[in-house]
């Protein structure tokens, strides 16, 4: 497809990385930073991020986590932040169990009881908006909410859900992520554990978490962001969240995505910013420029030739993924690039 072809008349639509002269934590008031995959996996920090978050947060930027995972209370997280070196409140911590009680509570009578399959996240969040969590289908709850239970949730739990929507109960989902980092690798998500009660039901619950709106109405509210920048290591739900809710985004490569993906991301996957880690908040970002044939970033220049994106020259690995973000993104306009860029990656070592 030709550049020209492909441009597309939604403004919206980004086709290249943005570039910044000044420190990105000086040009948003607040960060709003993933956890798993971005500040921590699997418990320990994530190289940098210790550090990172301290400049940023001595140098004025307000630093809130927001999370998907509704297994712990949002004391117990800025507890755990605390231990690694991030000083951290209760109310710096927004989880979708938060997002997703504020949900249910918006569909059922004040004090109603909600069945919890899920963690004690969010039956603490259940409690704040003034609901009773129960653990059985036959509590008569008004409500279903499922969120993700650690890895040694017992398989009944699903079956108490799955009792409770077959009589007609509205079931909730505080989030959908099929997959979940850890210290050994890539974990099942509270989204394969919603995939069990969806098949063996046939219903659909109503999702709060990112990247959908309750989750970042619920950021908004609690934070008081007026310049935010989202950061994070998911496309389909950070980044996708960002989009959605119309403010810009960083996208760190510690968690789940890789260039591969990147560089194939739908619009509304596509950061406003790309780097390694954390520390690419304390810096300004490089600027992507057009040029004959191509993009250029750094010493690296990406283009199209034929079905390959290819990049010349040298330099550091971020610079070539952003010329490579620009070639592909242009090229696919609102698609889904398909070029290969395999040959191009591995040059980056990515």
């Amino acid at each position: 497809m030709s550049q020209a072809a492909s441009r597309s008349t939604d403004a919206r639509v980004r086709t290249c990385p943005e570039g910044s002269e000044r420190a990105l934590s000086e040009v948003y008031d607040t960060a709003l930073l993933d956890l798993d995959g971005v500040v921590y996996a699997g418990g320990h920090a994530i190289a940098h991020a210790v550090d990172s978050l301290g400049t940023a947060r001595d140098g004025g930027m307000h630093l809130a986590y927001v999370t998907n995972n509704a297994l712990r209370t949002p004391e117990a997280v800025a507890e755990h932040l605390t231990e690694l070196g991030i000083a951290t409140e209760g109310p710096d911590v927004i989880t979708s169990a938060q997002a997703a009680a504020r949900l249910v509570s918006e569909h059922v009578p004040e004090g109603a009881r909600v069945l919890v399959i899920g963690g004690e996240g969010l039956r603490v969040a259940l409690r704040e908006r003034g609901l009773e969590p129960v653990e059985s289908a036959d509590d008569d709850p008004a409500a279903v909410v499922q969120g993700y239970g650690g890895p040694d949730m017992a398989w009944g739990r699903f079956a108490e859900a799955c009792y409770a929507i077959a009589r007609g109960v509205p079931w909730f989902a505080s989030n959908t992520d099929l997959t979940i980092p850890s210290a050994r690798g890539i974990a099942p998500g509270n989204g394969a554990a919603v995939e069990v009660v969806r098949i063996a039901t046939g219903a659909e619950p109503r999702v709060a978490g990112k990247p959908l709106p309750p989750m970042h109405r619920e950021t908004i509210l609690r934070t008081g962001a007026e310049r935010p920048l989202v950061v994070g290591d998911r496309l389909d739900t950070d980044i996708e969240g960002a989009f959605n809710g119309e403010v810009d985004s960083l996208l760190v490569l510690t968690g789940v995505t890789d260039g591969a993906q990147l560089l194939a991301a739908p619009p509304e996957h596509r950061p406003t910013y790309v780097d390694a880690d954390l520390r690419g908040m304390l810096t300004g970002q490089p600027e992507v420029a057009p040029v004959e044939g191509g993009f250029r970033c750094g010493g690296w220049t990406a283009s199209v030739r034929g079905e390959e994106l290819v990049l010349d020259g040298e330099g550091g690995a971020m610079d070539g993924l952003r010329a490579l973000c620009a070639a592909a993104w242009t090229d696919a306009g609102d698609g889904t690039c398909a070029l290969d860029a395999g040959k191009a990656l591995s040059r980056l070592g990515l």
